[in-house]
């Protein structure tokens, strides 16, 4: 019997965690946490388990995807791999429908995207239903044209986003080259467009580094009147100069109490490989202090909204316009910036140690990728070193 109705798959909300919703037979109801819907039917075949996508939700309804799932099931029946047949376009018999420009881009997300951070996802997601499936969403992927894909391009250019017009001309390569992959396309358009774009001129993140005016935003942190957690990451920002998102997805049990270090796993890193961030007396203050005050769900920084999920990315970047600097003059990012110039220029740190500490791809002279623990003895230092300046300069100010 039937369990799902088309107003309980049309209400399903996107949760932290995907999660399914059965109909029958095998077949149900992916719902991801960006609220995406995707309907599946697992099956076995010669004793393997196997999952058969049937369609994206809204683009296939109910009653229809509960008419591939019939057609999967007798094919099963006669001893015919579902996924096989849907292969050779035997299943669906609608391959231009299939073969859209949107249709793959859904699959390949949903297959290529997984393992991917959730700010990535998401800002993936945008671009791809914002600026490209409007335009090119239902034009079957192999007679997209350079010209057409331009055209779509351009619009982004139009509005002055020129990042984001480069950002989408490679998430579409990445499709078609999917598509490529999987027999559905046979050329790249993407590809011919290198020097057709406008360049892109790299904005560094706005940030300070003048001593006293440091001083005096410290001062302007230490006075914020904001919740707790975000005046703590406020705080932590400047001492750990660590990325924001890692800094807002940093987790109790990434802290290793006893060695005062923040060991944060390489899936939560940029170069995915595991990263150490000495601790020095201040920032552990910081932390115990939010740990006395209720801090026993999964993330030091939890949602207002739920502590399953960490501090939304916008939480500094609001507290730092509440205080009232623009972002012309300092972003959640400028504190990496920040600690760079000054480590180097006022505390005359050298570069390679304050390099790995800000996680950044640095190589020895063999070409070799220094391990998480390279330096450690100096760094730790260094982070204390850089707490205690700041602190004179919170007194200076």
């Amino acid at each position: 019997m039937s369990k799902l109705t088309a107003t309980t798959v049309q209400k399903a909300k996107a949760k932290s965690k995907q999660y399914k919703l059965a109909d029958s037979g095998g077949m149900y109801l992916l719902v991801h946490p960006s609220g995406s819907k995707y309907w599946r039917y697992d099956y076995s075949f010669h004793n393997k388990r196997k999952t058969l996508a049937l369609g994206v939700f809204p683009d296939l309804t109910l009653a229809s995807a509960r008419k591939l799932h019939q057609q999967a099931r007798e094919a099963l029946a006669l001893g015919n791999d579902p996924n096989d047949l849907k292969r050779n376009k035997k299943l669906t018999g609608d391959i231009a429908k299939d073969n859209t420009f949107e249709s793959i881009g859904r699959e390949w997300f949903e297959n290529k995207m997984s393992d991917k951070s959730d700010s990535y996802r998401v800002r993936s997601l945008r671009i791809l239903e914002k600026d490209l499936y409007p335009f090119i969403g239902n034009r079957p992927i192999k007679s997209i044209s350079v010209p057409e894909l331009l055209a779509a391009l351009r619009k982004i250019e139009a509005r002055g986003a020129v990042d984001i017009a480069h950002r989408a001309k490679q998430l579409a390569g990445l499709v078609f080259r999917y598509a490529i992959a999987s027999g559905r396309a046979e050329t790249d358009p993407s590809r011919d467009l290198a020097a057709a774009l406008k360049t892109h001129i790299k904005k560094h993140y706005a940030s300070i580094t003048d001593p006293s005016e440091v001083g005096k935003l410290l001062v302007a942190i230490d006075s914020y009147q904001g919740t707790p957690g975000v005046k703590a990451a406020l705080q932590l920002s400047a001492l750990l100069f660590q990325r924001p998102g890692e800094i807002r997805h940093m987790e109790w049990d990434e802290i290793n109490w006893s060695k005062a270090l923040w060991e944060i796993p390489a899936s939560k890193m940029k170069m995915k490989e595991p990263h150490v961030v000495p601790l020095s007396r201040q920032s552990l203050i910081v932390l115990q202090g939010l740990r006395t005050l209720g801090g026993a769900g999964k993330y030091v920084f939890p949602s207002p909204r739920g502590a399953t999920r960490p501090l939304s990315e916008n939480g500094v970047r609001t507290a730092l316009r509440a205080m009232g600097y623009t972002n012309d003059q300092m972003t959640s990012h400028g504190f990496r910036a920040m600690a760079r110039t000054m480590l180097d220029e006022q505390l005359n740190y050298r570069p390679d140690f304050i390099e790995h500490q800000l996680a950044h791809a640095v190589r020895d002279p063999n070409g070799r990728a220094y391990n998480r623990t390279k330096y450690l003895a100096q760094r730790k230092e260094m982070m204390q070193k850089w707490a205690d300046y700041l602190d004179k300069l919170r007194v200076k100010k």
